[in-house]
């Protein structure tokens, strides 16, 4: 799953960076509100984090005009105006929450977990399918009750597929979900993701939809 990390302190971004991939995500970092604002009209991210002092376009305005537009990427405002009445600004221009700063990493990485749990329908984070038990906070799969090892990139592959159940995924969005700005995506890497899955998880768990991609059927 693919995140925007939107954050023009170096320090406070990197820390973040670094929290955000420990937790099983790909990430990619803005520094500036432009550069924000033209990677979210681009490119599909599950969740965005958001700081409000921004150069070039403020937070407040790159909110606005995300929602403007018609994008509900949720988005988890992180900022030291964290007042009661900053908070309200915040939630009524379109932020789905809101976190002050200083904050606990591991608050914020939860905040984020929520955040994309209910945007994708989801009531529990255990996500379970037809004999497969999935964490996303341990990151760990088990097929009847028994622990499945996988790569970080086959379990990235996986989490896509299952938290868009029923829906065919192209085999380039499941690419933008696995590569962030600074990796090089690698031929045929999702075919081959999806043949290690199948041969670890069984063959029924992953259907091709033949000259579009993939998909897991619903339960």
């Amino acid at each position: 799953m693919r995140i925007l990390l939107i954050e023009d302190d170096d320090l406070i971004g990197s820390g973040l960076e670094v929290a955000l991939r420990n937790a099983g995500f790909t990430v990619d970092w803005a520094r500036d509100g432009q550069h924000a604002d033209l990677a979210l009209a681009t490119t599909h991210y599950v969740l965005a984090i958001l700081d409000l002092g921004l150069p070039k376009l403020s937070g407040m305005d790159l909110l606005k005009a995300l929602r403007l537009r018609g994008d509900a990427t949720p988005v988890l405002v992180l900022t030291a105006k964290d007042t009661a009445a900053d908070k309200v600004h915040g939630l009524d221009a379109g932020a789905d929450d809101y976190l002050g700063k200083p904050f606990d990493l591991a608050e914020l990485v939860s905040r984020c977990r929520a955040l994309i749990r209910r945007s994708q329908g989801r009531g529990a984070e255990l996500i379970s399918w037809r004999g497969l038990s999935v964490d996303p906070v341990a990151q760990t799969v088990s097929k009847d009750g028994a622990r499945v090892p996988l790569t970080a990139r086959e379990w990235a592959v996986l989490i896509h597929l299952l938290t868009n159940a029923g829906v065919p995924q192209p085999r380039a969005r499941i690419e933008e979900s696995l590569y962030g700005w600074h990796e090089e995506v690698e031929s045929n890497a999702v075919e081959v993701h999806v043949s290690n899955l199948r041969k670890k998880l069984g063959v029924d768990v992953i259907r091709t939809v033949r000259g579009f991609g993939y998909i897991v059927d619903k339960n």
